[in-house]
């Protein structure tokens, strides 16, 4: 079977390419217009050896200088011309690159906003950075610089050449000749630089995920000592792309010496001819220097084609490479038919879940199997197991992080598939165990979830006093005290504060959004028992009014808890008070004491 990857390599370089309409066609007309006036100074490059040959053969010939001056400021004029069309070329043709880079990177970024969490899990961070910015930079070189070059070099050549036989027959089929080897050298170029350009730009995304890791895992990499080892790793890398990059250089710098050494080859020869011929009256002087003047602007298509080809090979292989991306199918999907998810008191039930993640055997039985479980409006369930039984799982699923295999989860007994994403996700709070912040204000990660708040200035109070409270009930005045407060901008990840501290911000993010339903994922593990208790003192405030379901690794959380339930190789084995499964489970005791053991 052809993985997707694969299909992508097989593609050829010009149906790559073509995958990039798409993205242009905003700035076709200008790109267009961009390309006439390349052609047009071209043509105007063209014209140039006619006016010479007509100078030589006549005024220069017979001497009459008052034609001598015309002819000179019509040589000049046609200059003029050509570079007043080659800068309209460069400003015509800029604006489409940019047109296109943004499209392409605003598309690429939504679309990995609604890839499920399972391609995240699979897909270095590296390598989607490489495509949605240096991948997605080669393209737009391309379509500013290059395509308009080919086009206007190929167009170029077959016009040269033409004019080449109508001024000497002979003299241009030799050119013609010399220059066919430029075909068969392209087209062995073009096959192994093709690779190469693949193998560069995956390593390249191989070296920004190495970068990466090591910046985000420094303090383990410090506090274990293996610095030397991971730049031993990341050396060995580094001279892999470099050795790759050598090779493109060899490859370029072979193509580059024939596309030099064959021309002139041709010119010598059809220069060596050319004498001989005005020697014996065949052609005259004005039409050799014609020739030769159009040859020579010829010399500059010809060996343009190297780098273009490198260019757009280049452009080929991040083309395949972006759409690896844009083409991975969005498995969340959202019916035609969904609406917004009305108020309710915020029943959640399961209904015979069963799950199991896409890339999962088929002969292994689902991670879950056949859950069953409603908890109350304004009831507090918390969910317990062993590790590996499946509670961070079952939490995803209900803000469609992942999507039932079967079965169905019901919001107020609304399937949570019939509603559109967004109203979900404003009603359904989630906090996990690995907080993650981003590089705003203190202010704008808890209020993260409230923009009907925070993009309205009218409601700046409400706001102030929201994120007040979410900060109180998550104990996290630590914020209050920072240089600037609750402005003060967290470092990246929040990795500038203590593993309790980004856990207290996660914990009032989900709790500013006021949702119907709040999920935990042990949100409280990196706290120490004091601020715990009074987290937890709090909290009780929110989940009074609030239908919550935590997932509980402390026995201090489940006392949270109106119900627990117990989870166990995929199943809910039961359900009850804690005080009821401690009388009747043995399963429940034997998690119980696992937690007491981990606590200690």
């Amino acid at each position: 079977m052809t993985t997707t990857s694969e299909k992508e390599s097989q593609l050829s370089t010009f149906s790559s390419l073509l995958r990039v309409y798409p993205f242009v066609q905003g700035a076709l007309p200008r790109l267009i217009i961009g390309m006439v006036t390349a052609l047009a100074a071209a043509a105007t490059a063209l014209s140039i050896p006619f006016a010479l040959r007509w100078l030589v053969d006549n005024p220069l010939s017979t001497g009459d200088a008052a034609q001598i001056i015309p002819g000179v400021a019509v040589i000049f004029g046609l200059g003029l011309a050509e570079v007043t069309f080659i800068y309209l070329r460069r400003w015509l043709t800029l604006g489409p690159g940019v047109h296109l880079e943004g499209k392409m990177r605003n598309a690429i970024y939504v679309h990995l906003q609604r890839l499920p969490v399972a391609f995240h899990d699979k897909w270095q961070s590296g390598q989607l950075l490489s495509r949605a910015m240096g991948d997605i930079s080669t393209v737009r070189r391309w379509i500013s610089f290059a395509l308009v070059q080919l086009v206007t070099s190929t167009i170029m050549l077959v016009t040269g050449f033409s004019l080449l036989f109508a001024f000497n027959a002979l003299l241009g089929f030799i050119f013609l000749v010399c220059s066919l080897p430029l075909i068969l050298i392209s087209i062995r170029f073009q096959r192994q630089f093709t690779t190469l350009a693949r193998s560069t730009q995956d390593q390249q995304g191989d070296l920004a995920t190495a970068i990466e890791e090591s910046v985000h895992g420094i303090r383990v990499l410090k506090s274990f000592g293996r610095a030397g080892e991971a730049l031993e790793e990341f050396l060995e890398q580094a001279n892999e792309l470099r050795g790759t990059e050598l090779a493109k250089g060899r490859a370029n710098g072979r193509m580059w010496f024939w596309m030099l050494l064959i021309p002139d080859l041709g010119f010598a020869i059809t220069l060596l001819l050319g004498i001989i011929q005005a020697e014996q009256g065949i052609v005259s002087v004005g039409t050799l220097i014609a020739f030769f003047a159009t040859a020579a602007l010829l010399k500059g298509p010809m060996q343009s084609i190297a780098p273009m080809l490198s260019i757009s090979i280049e452009a080929a292989s991040s083309l395949n490479r972006y759409f690896e991306v844009m083409n991975t199918p969005v498995e969340i999907l959202e019916l035609e038919t969904a609406t917004e998810l009305p108020p309710g008191p915020g029943e959640l039930v399961f209904e015979d879940v069963h799950f199991r993640y896409s890339d999962a055997q088929e002969h292994h039985a689902d991670l879950l199997n056949g859950i069953n479980l409603s908890i109350k409006p304004g009831e507090t369930m918390a969910l317990v197991g062993l590790t590996g039984s499946g509670k961070t799982s079952l939490t995803a699923l209900t803000t469609r992080l992942f999507d039932v295999t079967s079965g169905r989860i019901l919001i107020d007994g609304i399937d949570i598939r019939d509603v559109t994403i967004e109203s979900l996700r404003t009603q359904v709070a989630m906090a996990f165990e690995d907080a993650t912040l981003f590089s705003i204000s203190v202010r704008d990660n808890v209020l993260l979830g409230r923009e009907d708040l925070t993009d309205n200035p009218q409601l700046k109070d409400e706001a102030e006093e929201l994120l007040q409270q979410s900060l109180d009930i998550a104990q996290a005045d630590f914020a209050r005290s920072l240089p600037k407060g609750v402005e003060s901008k967290i470092g990246e990840e929040g990795l500038s504060l203590s593993g309790g501290q980004r856990q207290r911000l996660a914990l009032a993010r989900a709790i500013a959004v006021q949702p119907r339903i709040l999920v935990l994922d042990d949100p409280l593990s990196a706290l120490d028992v004091t601020t715990e208790a009074a987290v937890e003192k709090a909290l009780r405030q929110v989940l009074a009014t609030t239908t919550a379901l935590i997932v509980a690794h402390r026995p201090s959380t489940v006392m949270l808890a109106d119900r627990v339930a117990l989870l166990h190789e995929g199943r809910i084995l039961d359900v009850g008070t804690h005080s009821e499964l401690l009388a009747r489970c043995p399963e429940y005791r034997n998690v119980i004491a696992s937690l007491d053991e981990e606590k200690r």
